[in-house]
């Protein structure tokens, strides 16, 4: 067998995932990341009078991004245990600085402050790439704003809307997204220099039993890291409620995502709306003829994994004992990366699908005019009273009509004929000339065009021109 297919490939990173979050969830990320805070830890323990030097510090910021993998390999192998493996590995490099790295600190300090740091960096390419999908729909809105469609309810025709009104329903989810990772973002706080159990009991060791330079080094850990400030309180860890919130986030843009690519599916079944489909694009091995709406259906396949994987965060954070378990870290290396991952591959297939909408406007057209008479029934029924008819004498009129009608198009296969019925029944204060004039569906849509241009320029406008700096274009290559 040849080598390179003789191991597992985790699809997320073979096959859905953008290169920058896979950079974000790598070694090289993390343990660069390690390192920057040990470098963090010993400016601030320096800056407080600790016996360090300028020149260990140098040393240590000479070898941030040359990590010694084999080294700390090995030397895991030996005395199992990741963080003080590549303590001893950041020694070797650093001889000078070898007795001060990590001084006073614990595991958690690299690796709890390290994932709030890989938490705020893979959001930020969340918004960018969820933004995208609000510039490339709002566009859409645009389009279609006063293009009229069938709307249900139930998944039966109700009334008619707009097909760029429907698109702002997908938008604003997104919108609602976006605006609460930004709260939880905004929320973020370093773990900082708690020590084993949060009692930075070691710190307090470190500078003679005072609080105020204890205090201090975790301000200035935050401000090197480009934080505002540190956890107030915490045990070893940070609370891992801030896991659940974070991927609970993530599980919001999954399910716009799914809503957005599930109505796509629905549309495109009805012939009326397409997702992309490139020219030389097989829909069916066996059906040579089919366009199956296979982006879409990846994206709604994606979510859901998404969507579930955010019971690990809750049930870990339920579960940690006093001041921290052991039993959080090897589902948290899977839960948060890969929902991040996911949803990174999921977001570039919506950046492509609304990038490429294909709209069948005939087709949408001749959906709405089967269905119009129908829809047209409660403004007959509304001039009607105007005229001083009795509501419910004529509600029931339609009513019977409406059914005879459908009855002969479902059994039959009939044209629809409601408007001739009701233009011939005489109980009716209108004529079937008056019934006639109104059935123009634009009449129907009531405040369609205002609302999609209201809604673009109020909600829609603000998140693109924040996050949007310029087009993210994807072309998924499976």
């Amino acid at each position: 067998m040849d080598k390179k297919h003789s191991g597992y490939i985790s699809a997320l990173s073979g096959r859905y995932a953008g290169k920058e979050m896979q950079y974000i969830f790598s070694e090289d990320f993390k343990f660069s990341t390690w390192r920057k805070l040990w470098v963090a830890l010993a400016k601030a323990e320096k800056e407080l009078g600790l016996d360090i030097t300028d020149e260990q510090i140098s040393e240590m910021e000479s070898h941030i991004y040359d990590i010694n993998y084999e080294v700390a390999s090995e030397r895991e192998r030996e005395v199992r245990h990741d963080v003080m493996s590549h303590v001893y590995a950041f020694g070797v490099q650093c001889p000078k600085a070898e007795p001060i790295i990590h001084l006073g600190a614990t595991s958690c300090y690299v690796g709890d402050n390290t994932d709030v740091i890989i938490l705020r960096e893979a959001s930020s390419v969340i918004l960018k790439k969820a933004a995208q999908v609000v510039k490339n729909l709002s566009g859409f809105a645009e389009k279609y704003k006063a293009l009229p469609c069938l709307a249900y309810t139930h998944l039966q025709p109700a009334q008619l809307t707009t097909v760029g009104k429907r698109a702002t329903l997908w938008i604003n989810d997104f919108i609602n997204d976006i605006n609460n990772l930004e709260y939880q973002i905004s929320n973020l706080k370093l773990l900082g220099s708690k020590g084993t159990t949060g009692t930075q009991a070691s710190f307090m060791e470190l500078f003679a039993g005072d609080e105020e330079k204890v205090k201090k080094t975790e301000k200035l850990i935050a401000e090197y890291m480009g934080f505002n400030s540190c956890i107030p309180v915490s045990g070893q860890t940070y609370s891992r409620k801030t896991d659940y919130f974070i991927l609970s986030a993530l599980s919001g843009f999954a399910q716009s995502a799914y809503k957005f690519a599930d109505d796509l599916r629905l549309l495109q079944s009805f012939e009326e709306i397409e997702e992309p489909f490139s020219s030389s694009q097989i829909g069916s091995s066996a059906m040579p003829y089919k366009r199956n709406p296979m982006r879409s259906e990846r994206i709604c396949s994606l979510s859901r994994y998404i969507i579930n994987n955010a019971l690990n965060p809750a049930a870990t954070a339920a579960t940690q004992w006093f001041e921290r378990s052991l039993d959080d870290s090897a589902n948290r290396r899977i839960s948060i990366s890969e929902s991040f991952l996911a949803l990174d591959g999921v977001l570039d297939i919506c950046i492509n699908v609304s990038a490429g909408l294909v709209v069948y406007d005939k087709v949408i057209e001749k959906r709405v005019n089967e269905k119009l008479p129908f829809m047209a029934t409660e403004n007959i029924l509304m001039e009607s009273v105007k005229r001083g008819a009795d509501r419910q004498k004529i509600h029931e009129i339609i009513r019977v009509h409406s059914h005879a009608a459908a009855a002969a198009v479902k059994l039959e296969g009939k044209q629809n004929d409601l408007i001739s019925r009701l233009g011939n029944d005489e109980r009716i204060p209108l004529t079937a000339e008056e019934i006639n004039s109104s059935l123009n569906s634009e009449n129907y849509t009531g405040r369609c065009v205002s609302q999609v241009d209201e809604f673009l320029e109020d909600f829609a406008k603000p998140v693109i021109d924040k996050h949007c700096k310029g087009n993210i274009e994807f072309e998924p290559s499976i």
